[in-house]
């Protein structure tokens, strides 16, 4: 069954608390105070570092999914609550792990409050989730299409929210505007030569399809250079039993592809891939893990660029 972070009672309750805590706290919004700026994901946090440059040391910048918490697990405390409401700027992906974000808003004290929802900024670029032959199916199936809300594993989406963070920069720091349109643009150069990489690399590939046991956030990187894929489940899903049927289709497609390798998502223990090389003809696959980015506990020390860099370096070897 997928994860769907409806507005719980745990929610709800911390929904509460936040407001009876804000009663006893003056609303410095607006105050001259230093620039406060809410994210939930690594590569949002990471965006604004780079994109405020110099100017971060004077802001305050959170990131909300620091200990590790999975998105599609994650709910907001009563301070979580707190702190988006009188933030300046908050920075959410919008599918549905992000389902309690309405309510949080519903409440924020600060109306001039920039809001930027990864979902609606890369616009038509959005997927809805993809079934593929082969992969588990859901045991419940949505009315309306679920949107794949990893948007951030598109470099070419990166660029274009990048974009719209310098835009709500600028706003509520005009001031700064010119040193965030260099930072923007020396930053999306970056991005720009790691997209290069990435074709060049998936380009001169002689395999052109990855596999994955287990849960796959990748579609995006994987359709902006032509690569093809199978996996056990969907981005979102809470599943993590594997049928007979699973197993034994993706076995099938590793003997049919020749392929050496198998991939999982960062933190997996790893027992659906090894039950899927045991399937096999050969059985001797190797396991290589590809970052998701979602939820990066050392990240003070990391960066969006490199971490994507290392997926790449991991890419390499599985299609060469």
């Amino acid at each position: 069954m997928r994860i769907r972070k409806l507005v719980s009672i745990f929610t709800a309750a911390a929904l509460c608390a936040a407001m009876l805590t804000a009663c006893g706290k003056s609303d410095d919004s607006g105050s001259g105070e230093k620039l406060t700026v809410v994210t939930t994901i690594f590569p949002e946090y990471d965006w604004v570092r780079n994109i405020m440059g110099s100017h971060a040391e004077d802001a305050e910048i959170i990131y909300l999914l620091q200990n590790g918490v999975d998105l599609h697990s994650y709910q907001p405390t009563a301070d979580d609550i707190l702190t988006i409401s009188g933030c300046d700027m908050f920075i959410y992906a919008g599918g549905e792990s992000d389902s309690w974000v309405d309510g949080a808003l519903e409440n924020a004290s600060n109306d001039d409050m920039q809001v930027i929802k990864l979902l609606d900024v890369v616009g038509s670029a959005a997927k809805t989730e993809e079934v593929k032959e082969g992969m588990q199916a859901e045991e419940e199936e949505e009315d309306t299409p679920a949107y794949d809300e990893h948007v951030w594993l598109s470099l070419r989406n990166a660029e274009t929210i990048c974009t719209e963070i310098e835009k709500s920069l600028e706003k509520l720091d005009p001031d700064n505007a010119e040193d965030y349109k260099k930072n923007l643009e020396a930053y999306t150069a970056e991005l720009d030569k790691l997209d290069k990489e990435y074709e060049t690399a998936v380009s001169s590939a002689s395999t052109k399809t990855i596999l994955f046991g287990d849960r796959f956030p990748f579609r995006y990187l994987t359709d902006d250079y032509g690569l093809d894929y199978y996996a056990a489940f969907v981005g979102c899903s809470a599943e993590t039993e594997a049928s007979f049927e699973t197993v034994a289709f993706l076995a099938k497609k590793v003997d049919e592809l020749g392929l050496k390798y198998i991939f999982t998502i960062e933190n997996s223990d790893g027992k659906l891939a090894n039950t899927i090389i045991e399937n096999t003809r050969d059985k001797d696959q190797q396991v290589l893990a590809l970052n998701s980015l979602q939820s990066v506990t050392n990240h003070e020390d990391e960066d969006y660029l490199a971490l994507m860099r290392d997926n790449l370096e991991t890419l390499k070897k599985a299609l060469n």
